[in-house]
């Protein structure tokens, strides 16, 4: 097992579609046989972008780090609403469209600017009882779910091409943009589901710095040790 210094901190990683948080974490753990790996924040299996891993020492700072403000592109669909909020869910409704504009997305986006009371999806990892809401959501079964406060910093489209509009979100941790999105399209009134995500920064971290997961898995012991946030330096961060 590693276990020196220069294993002690974070490595960025630009997380591609498909394989969970979780997955990443293994792959990189079995490769270099690491003994403590983590993440600062999960990822959807279908969003990409920047995941924070932590390795060894780093793993404690895990609270820390997920507790940083996140933004966040990526595109919505307009039309259709799903069971989780996004385009993995079953389609729960379909509405058509009237003409929209850029201008009339920001309009709304723009109501949800500052502190609001998210209630968080049924297709999600908080758990109920000690189960996860996605496995009871499977079941068929819904249940009451609290409001979570949240804070929009900026929200923005930057295209709308009928029926996908592009957008930028800066928010708090514990956002969940598929509800964000599911709440825009009912106040649009046709409905709408989170297409696409990607994380292009948490905190102080930027997805620019990050590793493909495939590069990262190439890489020797000593050539990713060049790539390790240290963790006094991870420790210092505000």
């Amino acid at each position: 097992m590693q276990t020196f210094d220069s294993f002690d901190g974070a490595i960025l990683i630009d997380k591609p579609p498909g394989p969970t948080s979780h997955d990443v974490v293994a792959s990189i753990r079995r490769k270099f046989q690491f003994e403590k790996v983590g993440h600062a924040g999960t990822l959807d299996p279908n969003a990409t972008g920047l995941l924070i891993v932590l390795l060894g020492k780093g793993t404690k700072l895990s609270e820390k780090l997920m507790a940083s403000d996140k933004i966040y592109e990526g595109s919505a669909k307009f039309g259709e609403t799903t069971d989780s909020y996004d385009a993995d869910g079953e389609i729960t409704g379909s509405l058509p469209l009237l003409p929209m504009t850029v201008d009339e997305l920001n309009q709304c986006a723009e109501t949800f600017v500052g502190d609001q009371m998210q209630i968080p999806p049924m297709v999600s990892a908080i758990k109920k009882d000690g189960v996860p809401l996605y496995k009871l959501a499977r079941k068929g079964i819904e249940i009451e779910r609290k409001p979570r406060l949240i804070h929009i910093y900026k929200f923005r489209f930057t295209d709308y091409q009928e029926p996908i509009g592009m957008f930028r979100v800066a928010c708090t941790k514990g956002t969940y943009v598929r509800s964000l999105i599911h709440d825009v399209g009912q106040k649009m009134g046709c409905g709408a589901h989170l297409k696409t995500l990607r994380r292009v920064s948490s905190g102080r971290f930027d997805v620019a710095e990050a590793l493909s997961l495939d590069k990262a898995l190439e890489l020797q012991p000593k050539d990713l040790a060049l790539r390790v946030i240290p963790f006094l330096k991870l420790s210092a961060m505000e």
